[in-house]
């Protein structure tokens, strides 16, 4: 059964800057926790994200456990989920094409993208595609790629703008009552310790050890690009309305 979140609307936007301030965000309810992707396991790190709207903008803040913070890549569209990192996936037709993907790793790059339909339907994705407008930060409480300590997790803010879904014939101005498609995914590898610093854990054979995919709203199978699978956003009125 898919998740459902109802997402207040805000006349006093919270500041962008990674760190999800109570008084900036105390509108917006948490989230479930995320659970493992398709068994809807519980994870070893505990996920949760918060969401506020206004006008403009989609308001997105996560919470990452993390005992050993590390990233890796710093150019705009690099393959994020090389890297751990924390994943939106918006489709404000809710109808499983035209849909939209970004991430983000812990030095707060972004790779963002958009689908004409999914893989398995023939997709492409559309790398040229950017998130314009959008603001986004990441707090690290810790130490990010240095091994010496244990980290306590790292927090994520975004501003989307909805003129940055804009496509031809689609919906993207969302009003009180509609209701969109969303999931967030959270990429997180297995660590060793590399001399100071992390590396990718591998098989005796050096073979990669696959990824971990912790998810808000359970897919049932390892596989993200399935919009049919995910949770919805609804949107509400100001919260004394």
């Amino acid at each position: 059964m898919p998740r459902s979140y109802e997402v207040v609307k805000i006349t006093t936007p919270p500041s962008i800057d990674g760190k999800i301030g109570k008084r900036e965000w105390k509108s917006a309810i948490w989230t479930e926790d995320f659970t493992d992707i398709s068994t809807n396991e519980k994870p070893m790190y505990k996920t949760r994200v918060k969401m506020l709207w206004d006008e403009e903008y989609l308001y997105i803040a996560a919470h990452l456990q993390e005992t050993d913070l590390w990233a890796t890549l710093k150019n705009h569209d690099d393959i994020i989920f090389k890297d751990n990192d924390f994943e939106v996936f918006l489709d404000p037709n809710d109808d499983a094409s035209n849909y939209f993907e970004i991430e983000i790793n812990a030095f707060g790059t972004v790779m963002d993208l958009f689908m004409h339909k999914t893989y398995k339907r023939g997709g492409p994705m559309d790398m040229k595609w950017d998130a314009t407008g959008m603001r986004s930060a990441v707090y690290c409480k810790g130490t990010l790629n240095n091994n010496n300590d244990k980290d306590k997790y790292w927090s994520i803010e975004m501003a989307i703008p909805y003129s940055c879904l804009q496509r031809p014939g689609r919906k993207h101005l969302p009003t009180v009552g509609d209701s969109w498609r969303v999931n967030f995914s959270r990429v997180q590898w297995q660590l060793v310790d590399n001399q100071t610093s992390y590396s990718k854990k591998t098989n005796a054979d050096g073979s990669r050890i696959p990824e971990y995919n912790w998810v808000w709203s359970p897919q049932g199978v390892i596989d993200m690009h399935i919009p049919e699978k995910w949770g919805y956003l609804k949107f509400k009125g100001l919260k004394n309305n």
